[in-house]
């Protein structure tokens, strides 16, 4: 098993057990379904203590175990992304009223493999050559959302170097993401 595929099932064993031991995968309940909710259903329920930050996360990172082996559409997983939560929880019970949060504070946003994020997730457009490899900086889009608040939960599959290798080359084909 490759490197990017190990860290994959240990951040999601991790994860499996914080969701059994700390509440539900789905929060309904007054016309709310977590699995078809907007983004403004979401900053209501969690305006209305329905749902958690926490909780999200977690409801999403069960998905993305249950469906990825057969979709693979997720490469890696953020190992901060629970803590990530935590910060978002805390923001929500503690700021003035009169203070708003973004729309997108404690929403989980995956992006692609080929999109510079700074820290412990790779960089890697879908191929090992650039595994270990170190961005500079978090690319624009990533600052932006991060200072909305949104947790980075993870990359995205893409073609290997995002389809750049020819006019020929099939998409979908990538190293990381099959």
């Amino acid at each position: 098993m490759n490197p990017v595929s190990l860290q994959l099932v240990h951040n999601l064993l991790v994860i499996l057990l914080f969701t059994f031991s700390s509440g539900p995968q789905t929060i309904t309940g007054q016309g709310f379904s977590i699995k078809e909710a907007t983004i403004d259903n979401l900053q209501l329920a969690f305006k209305h203590n329905q749902l958690t930050s926490r909780q999200l996360v977690q409801f999403y990172l069960v998905e993305i175990t249950r469906l990825n082996p057969f979709l693979k559409g997720v490469i890696e997983m953020n190992p901060d992304a629970l803590d990530l939560v935590e910060k978002a929880d805390y923001e929500r019970k503690t700021k003035p009223p009169f203070v708003p949060l973004s729309k997108l504070h404690a929403i989980p946003i995956l992006v692609k493999d080929n999109t510079a994020t700074k820290g412990k997730l790779n960089t890697i457009t879908g191929s090992y050559a650039l595994l270990g490899s170190v961005v500079p900086r978090d690319a624009r889009v990533v600052t932006k959302l991060r200072e909305a608040g949104a947790i980075i939960l993870g990359k995205a599959s893409l073609s290997e170097w995002s389809n750049w290798r020819s006019n020929s080359a099939p998409s979908g084909g990538s190293g990381t993401g099959d």
